[in-house]
């Protein structure tokens, strides 16, 4: 059971961010299994399990903790590992960074968590802004919420100009953005030193399990660029 994050934590990530190089991180390899990789891991699997559970209708979720060891092929001069770690709750896709996911980060300044895409297809961006102008009441309900959590904000690459007429006021923030995500990022606190950032992370997936919802299905709209 995940118990929090502890100091070592903190020091194994300024410690890699400083000595970012094979013979450091084999000297303190136990350091990150132990107090990084081993706490990620059980924080991942017990919001996985909980939103197995609270939601078994989506039983295709799978779960994914990040490597350390960054991809070779773009490295571009630095260290080969990451001062950071994360996880993502999605559905298995070939392309995961084109799909909607959960994901918690915590790198040695901050932390965060939400909902969003590491990079959406542009028909991806195309069939949300269709959606919304056939149905807007639906995506105008989510973004009311979402309003009313003043932890969340809708973050993401905009265009200069939204592509489209917006089908509302209240909705014209989405009709601007190429890529987005909803989340949070705050400093280093107490929560995740504890099981608090356990219970902040079931109560926010659990707000924006209707937004996953509405986003996973995107894929399955028509392409409008082909009306």
């Amino acid at each position: 059971m995940f118990q929090g994050f502890a100091d070592e934590t903190v020091d194994f990530m300024w410690g890699i961010r400083l000595n970012n190089q094979r013979d450091w991180f084999e000297e303190h390899k136990e350091e990150y299994r132990s107090c990084f990789q081993r706490p990620m891991q059980e924080l991942a699997g017990e919001i996985y399990d909980f939103l197995r559970e609270k939601y078994p209708q989506e039983r295709t979720l799978t779960c994914k903790v990040s490597r350390i060891y960054k991809d070779a092929r773009r490295l571009r001069g630095q260290g080969p590992y990451r001062d950071h770690l994360w996880f993502s709750i999605q559905q298995p896709v070939e392309q995961w960074s084109a799909a909607p996911c959960f994901w918690f980060q915590l790198g040695p300044e901050a932390w965060s968590y939400g909902l969003g895409y590491y990079s959406a297809k542009p028909v991806t961006m195309a069939r949300l802004r269709a959606r919304m102008d056939a149905r807007p009441r639906e995506m105008e309900k989510l973004t009311r919420a979402l309003a009313g959590r003043k932890e969340l904000t809708l973050d993401g690459e905009e265009y200069k100009k939204p592509r489209s007429q917006p089908a509302s006021e209240l909705l014209e923030p989405w009709y601007r953005k190429k890529n987005f995500s909803i989340c949070h990022e705050e400093k280093l606190s107490d929560p995740v030193f504890s099981r608090e950032i356990v219970d902040i992370l079931k109560d926010a997936f659990t707000f924006l399990m209707p937004f996953y919802q509405y986003f996973v299905t995107l894929d399955d709209d028509p392409d409008p660029r082909e009306a």
